[in-house]
């Protein structure tokens, strides 16, 4: 619902991960951070967005284009920051369950999500859980099956039922924080998440494309415990830290068929993650003089992958089962802000920082020879900066212009990954770096409305890309310069005091130059997004809130697995191995009836139009979805 962001699939959807987009950067670019400490997958940081349940969440900052050098390293596009939930009375609790049934009336699930808190003087404590649980969810009436050769899995998608769309979810976060006076604050913080999930196959057959992987992902956990302080030094001063720890244990399943029962076949396999980071940073900030306050900031981490297989465990001798490998990364960031107040209402801002990261241990398994080795261990710097300049021309608008020149480090998999033997390392594969420019504008027009405003350009340079090699497998590389440009703006008007309106439009243009792959496309992101919506109050305590998603279509990558079969289908499409897919026109509807200052139920539909659509090539989306909530506090 957000200008400038969207979200999407991975590149070509066989892993069945949600992605987010912010003017045209992904999640490599764009760090996902839950109060300020990050998190991150060492090994590839596939972050898997529909994992994160948001009952907990007050909260969702987004950064487009300029995020804070303080902020720590690799927000090369911006920034995504999830701001939990605190207490604020001396008692309080919380209680919401909802169901989702499909076009047909099915029922495909339900969620649940309960909190205790209490706030006293000098202290407060939180517990929380939340639950989903999605046995499928189903096709719009509209999708016709496409016609399968042989034993091709589309045949068994005949618009009903997704297969694989199933999914598990459960959240859990504890937060007990001590305030001893009005400005200091010291936070414990553990979040523990449990998913299993599904990938829905793809429905499309061609002579040229091998039957889908069978995947499935039993394990998809994430723990986090993390320490926050924030202190007052005198008037003018302030010293913040963060320590944390974080594990990712995760369990990728490869199938021998659709009947996800035997892993008997070549390339079948357990895959197991069993990763974890550590780190912390120390932010201090005075004001020397009243026209200025100067920040300082010193981030730490250190990222431990280790991975195993486990292959053809449903053969009668058990299969045979890998020694773990490690690999193991650390990376330093040192940075510093000045805010000059030229005037009352105006300020100057610039920051610069130095980021630093070294691969100490890459370890990988020779499975023919039977041995652990290690690949030449990588390593890269960046120096980047930043400048804004914000006028407040008066107590509720404002304008201002920012330029962001950040990088962003590749990751263990961008670095090491033989993509199931296809791929070559590159250790020496170096940052990618983006300047973003921005002019914007912000504020209200008049008491009944207000509005945004803002005109954005990226200058990307050695972007990672994945290109062929002469012994045809493919490998990482520094070799793309790419353009993103366009506009966004919103607004939101109180037409009457029953009825709101509101909505906001982006056009986004991207473009990539890659000497070696002279057709290569930006996938994933359209070129034209709206969302509108009103909110009408008919009688007391019920609201009614119809919306409208609109989206161009986008490219989408066509990718079979083997490069032979990559190569033979973009010799068969016109646009080299891509395709324009997923416009649509989503209408949707929720109503919600206050019985009360603690009880109120809501229910909806999703894509009334049952719009049949895909956001990624061969992977149509939900049709229409009905749901019911309640939720009570105390």
């Amino acid at each position: 619902m957000v200008p400038g962001v969207v979200s999407t699939f991975d590149s070509n959807g066989r892993r069945n991960e949600s992605d987010i987009f912010v003017r045209g950067f992904g999640r490599w670019q764009v760090p996902l951070m839950i109060d300020g400490v990050r998190v991150y997958l060492p090994a590839d940081n596939r972050l898997d967005f529909s994992r994160f349940l948001t009952s907990d969440i007050s909260e969702i900052q987004i950064s487009k284009g300029y995020a804070s050098v303080l902020d720590g390293p690799g927000a090369m596009g911006g920034a995504i920051n999830l701001v939990s939930r605190k207490p604020v009375k001396p008692f309080e609790a919380e209680y919401s369950a909802g169901t989702a049934f499909d076009n047909r009336g099915s029922f495909q699930g339900w969620e649940t999500y309960g909190r205790l808190g209490t706030r006293q003087e000098n202290f407060y404590l939180q517990g929380s859980a939340g639950y989903l649980d999605r046995d499928f969810w189903s096709l719009s009436r509209d999708y016709k099956p496409f016609p399968a050769q042989g034993a091709y899995q589309g045949s068994l998608e005949d618009g009903g039922r997704r297969i694989g769309s199933d999914s598990r979810d459960w959240r859990i976060n504890a937060k007990v924080g001590f305030t001893p006076n009005a400005t200091d604050e010291y936070t414990i913080n553990f979040i523990k998440q449990e998913g299993k999930k599904g990938a829905p196959l793809n429905v499309y057959t061609n002579p040229l494309q091998p039957p889908n992987s069978y995947w499935r992902w039993p394990v998809w956990n994430i723990q986090n415990l993390s320490f926050l302080s924030h202190t007052q030094v005198g008037d003018a001063s302030y010293l913040k830290t963060k320590l944390y720890y974080n594990t990712f244990d995760n369990v990728l399943s490869a199938y021998d068929n659709i009947s996800y029962t035997t892993q008997s076949a070549d390339g079948r396999f357990d895959s197991y993650y069993k990763d974890n980071a550590k780190g912390g940073s120390v932010e201090v900030g005075t004001r020397l003089i009243p026209m200025n306050t100067l920040k300082g900031a010193f981030h730490y981490r250190e990222d431990t992958h280790v991975e195993w297989n486990h292959n053809q465990p449903t053969l009668p001798s058990g299969g045979s089962v890998e020694p773990k490998q490690t690999q193991g990364q650390t990376t330093w960031s040192v940075a510093a802000e000045n805010t000059f107040h030229v005037r009352p209402n105006f300020d100057l801002v610039g920051g610069i920082s130095y980021d630093k990261y070294w691969v100490g241990r890459a370890e990988e398994w020779n499975s023919g020879g039977g041995f652990i080795y290690e690949y030449p261990k990588g390593g890269s710097d960046a120096f980047n900066w930043q400048t804004a300049a914000i006028w407040r021309y008066s107590e509720v608008a404002q304008l201002y212009a920012s330029i962001s020149d950040r990088a962003r480090f590749p990751v263990l998999f961008e670095l090491y990954s033989t993509r199931f033997g296809t791929a070559t390392p590159n250790p020496n594969l170096g940052p990618e770096r983006a300047t973003n420019y921005e002019l914007g504008w912000k504020g209200r027009v008049t008491p009944d409305l207000q509005g945004t405003a803002a005109i954005f350009y990226s200058d990307v340079r050695d972007m990672i890309q994945t290109v062929q090699l002469p012994d045809s497998t493919t490998q990482t590389q520094n070799v793309g310069d790419g353009h993103f440009y366009g506009f966004e703006v919103s607004a939101e008007k109180q037409l009457l005091p029953q009825l709101a309106i509101g909505g906001n439009y982006t056009f986004i243009r991207r473009t990539i130059k890659d000497p070696l792959q002279p057709n290569l496309q930006a996938t994933g992101v359209p070129s034209h997004k709206a969302f509108l919506y009103a909110s009408w109050q008919p009688i007391d305590r019920f609201t009614v809130t119809p919306s409208l998603e609109l989206a161009s279509d986008r490219w989408s990558d066509v990718n079979v697995g083997t490069n032979a079969a990559n190569q033979a289908v973009r010799d068969v499409f016109p646009n080299g191995g891509y395709i324009r897919t997923g416009a649509y026109t989503l209408l949707n509807v929720n109503l919600n009836y206050k019985f009360n200052e603690n009880f109120e139920v809501s229910g909806g539909v999703k894509n009334i139009l049952d719009d049949n659509y895909e956001l990624a090539w061969g992977l149509p989306q939900a049709g229409r979805t009905f749901y019911a909530k309640a939720r009570a506090t105390f």
